[in-house]
């Protein structure tokens, strides 16, 4: 509808009636293009975009494993423990290592997978975010992101059209938001100053900024990352762990932040 009323309005400025008409048009066609990015997935598409972010996620995992040119024994301990981790079932394991075998091949194609994932996940920002968190976090699970891995991180950030400068946000959020998964507060012997200032990175925010903004961005993360929303988009649910853990970190950032400016 707000398609047809501007493109109504500015035809109407530029040649009158005839002009409103052609705007009208030129509306409609522009709302229902809007409408086909917002309408809800079917239960087929949701199982279409799923097997696609599935098969992508793994295939990226062994593409990232082999970036440093050798997959090294801690790598396929790490990969074998996050499938554990995920509850996947023989079957579904059996698909990962497949997949994660694929990905580390020499003949691995970076662009015929990204073309893959983005002209059926594509049109889900949500997703593609998500994509890139889960690799990130991946990256780090053996604590340290080597440059080899930073840079093939970046590649696929390209295909997804997320710019240099949210790449570099989003690797220092999920950085910071790995420090908050367990119990409650940062991992090992940190200073209370050093949680905070944690704390506030995985939020993508600073202490500049007000109760208010910190609250609405929090809210954000919380919506980008909430299971039930993106298993309505198509994320598998072998997959909604990882974003279930990641809410847990950022809801955890945000208390301390609270009980820190009380």
């Amino acid at each position: 509808m707000m398609g047809k009323i501007i493109a109504v309005f500015l035809g109407w400025q530029v040649a009158g009636f005839f002009g409103a008409m052609i705007g009208f048009y030129i509306g409609h066609y522009f709302d229902r293009g809007l409408g086909s990015f917002s309408r809800p997935l079917s239960a087929e598409e949701q199982q279409r975009v799923g097997a696609c972010y599935f098969e992508t996620t793994f295939t990226l995992l062994g593409f990232l494993a082999k970036a440093d040119g050798r997959i090294s024994e801690e790598e396929i301990a790490q990969a074998e423990a996050l499938m554990a981790r995920m509850g996947l079932n023989n079957e579904h394991r059996q698909q990962a290592i497949g997949l994660f075998k694929a990905g580390s091949q020499q003949d691995f194609s970076l662009d015929a997978t990204m073309s893959r994932f983005t002209s059926t996940c594509g049109r889900i920002n949500n997703l593609k975010q998500s994509l890139l968190n889960d690799l990130i976090a991946l990256a780090l699970a053996d604590g340290e992101l080597h440059p080899s891995e930073r840079q093939a991180l970046q590649s696929v950030a390209q295909y997804l059209g997320i710019s240099k400068a949210l790449f570099e946000k989003l690797l220092e959020m999920i950085m910071a938001q790995s420090q908050f998964n367990g119990a409650g507060s940062a991992t090992g012997g940190a200073s209370r100053a050093s949680q905070l200032q944690s704390a506030y990175k995985a939020l993508g925010v600073s202490a500049e900024n007000t109760d208010s903004e910190i609250k609405k961005v929090y809210r954000k993360l919380l919506s980008e990352n909430h299971p039930d929303k993106l298993i309505g988009q198509g994320m598998p649910d072998d997959m909604i762990k990882m974003a279930t853990q990641r809410t847990q970190e950022i809801r955890t950032a945000y208390e301390l932040i609270q009980s820190s400016r009380k």
